[in-house]
């Protein structure tokens, strides 16, 4: 087991593109660090970048106590795995575990005593005669990972290896991976586009755009209290609902106002995000998490306080068996700002239905209780406790501490 330290890592393409600006990163040792960002944001260019893959263009990667900038992959002591399994198809299973191994000539009892190890672990004893080609895709990928196993490297290297399969395999194999880091505790780097992925795996995660680490975290804290518009439009599943509003003062104290509502924003707010109050009569980006709504008529009172009514009118319900997503318009035209632009991967289709007028389509996530049906006025309740502002100029989330000085 080995930290991963890169210091001020670049990759310049021909024609002088930068897939990686500046990357300094820290993965301690044992760690399960997850790099993850949409498409092209330079993820999996720092991965091979660390396996000697690829080339670094500036900057310094040290692999334990050694600097590896030179070095070649097969003296790094890592061990990747694709998402393409990249398996011998003449070979049974059994070969190709022990392949690497015989070419570093271990001693046969050696071989056999960490290929059957592995295949115990992974649940591929019964399979180990077999040949990739009579596998199913999840079996494959645990092949693939055994042969990274047997390898006892100082860190595992994984590139969206869940990627080819179905969705019920995948969190299998999610809870796979866990129990294997778990048993080994090696150092391991995984790149995923896959946000529930990188929340359920990660230690910590490496938020990466345009080459340009956002911001590095536990998935909680990431979750929790972005650092920037981009961060807070990436991480979440839906995605942060986002409206340009005023920052005001009633007689009760502070609120935001925006689309018609006024939502009163508690003092224990202004005490945790210093800076806040400088916004009293500007205007600002308000954040709302999905999770952070409740449907009224089926709260029964449990919310407690900090709680505001919004009125609204459901345009769709999406019904997911525990909760149910109901999809609003608010009089208020989308925020249109760099970051929320960019936190939608490219690879996704615009999500957004056709709208009347200028109006934003938010999303509440609420009880699998709420009767709410399309078509229908339902009052929501949200946190407001939860709220997130950022600023219009530069999307910096307002007080967070990372933004100190910025």
């Amino acid at each position: 087991m080995a930290s991963i330290v890169l210091t001020n890592v670049d990759k310049i393409y021909a024609g002088g593109v930068k897939a990686v600006n500046g990357l300094n990163l820290e993965i301690k040792n044992g760690e399960f660090m997850v790099l993850v960002g949409p498409s092209g944001c330079g993820k999996s260019t720092a991965l091979r970048m660390i396996a000697g893959l690829e080339d670094i263009s500036g900057g310094e990667i040290a692999i334990g106590e050694k600097v590896v900038n030179h070095l070649p992959p097969k003296d790094r002591d890592i061990a990747m795995v694709f998402q393409n399994y990249a398996l011998y198809p003449h070979m049974t299973v059994e070969e190709n575990l022990a392949f690497g191994l015989k070419l570093r000539k271990m001693p046969k009892p050696e071989i056999q005593k960490r290929v059957h190890e592995a295949a115990k672990m992974l649940g591929l004893e019964q399979y180990l005669k077999r040949k990739p080609a009579a596998l199913s895709g999840g079996q494959r990928q645990r092949v693939a990972m055994g042969r990274a196993i047997v390898r006892e490297p100082q860190a595992f290297l994984m590139d969206e290896p869940l990627s080819n399969l179905d969705a019920k395999l995948r969190v299998s194999m999610r809870a796979s991976l866990n129990q294997m880091h778990e048993r080994l505790g090696v150092t391991t780097v995984y790149v995923t586009h896959d946000q529930v992925e990188a929340m359920t795996l990660g230690d910590r995660v490496c938020v990466l755009r345009d080459g340009v680490l956002q911001q590095v975290d536990t998935p909680q804290n990431l979750f929790d209290s972005p650092i920037n518009l981009f961060v807070a439009g990436f991480m979440g599943s839906p995605s942060m609902n986002f409206v340009t509003a005023d920052l005001v003062r009633t007689d009760r104290g502070g609120a935001v106002s925006f689309a018609g509502f006024t939502v009163p924003v508690p003092d224990s707010t202004f005490a945790s995000k210093p800076g806040l109050d400088r916004y009293f009569g500007k205007k600002l980006i308000l954040g709302i998490r999905p999770s952070d709504f409740e449907d009224s008529a089926a709260a029964n009172g449990h919310t407690g306080t900090g709680w505001a009514r919004l009125p609204v009118r459901a345009e769709v319900t999406e019904e997911l068996g525990s909760e149910i997503n109901v999809l609003f318009l608010i009089d208020a035209p989308p925020v249109e700002h760099r970051d929320t632009v960019a936190a939608k991967d490219a690879d996704e289709e615009d999500e957004s239905m056709p709208l009347a007028g200028d109006k934003s389509l938010w999303t509440a996530r609420v009880n699998a209780r709420s009767h709410v049906r399309p078509g229908q006025n339902t009052e929501l309740l949200v946190d407001t406790h939860n709220l997130h502002f950022f600023d219009t100029n530069s999307g910096l989330a307002v007080g967070h501490p990372g933004n100190a000085g910025r």
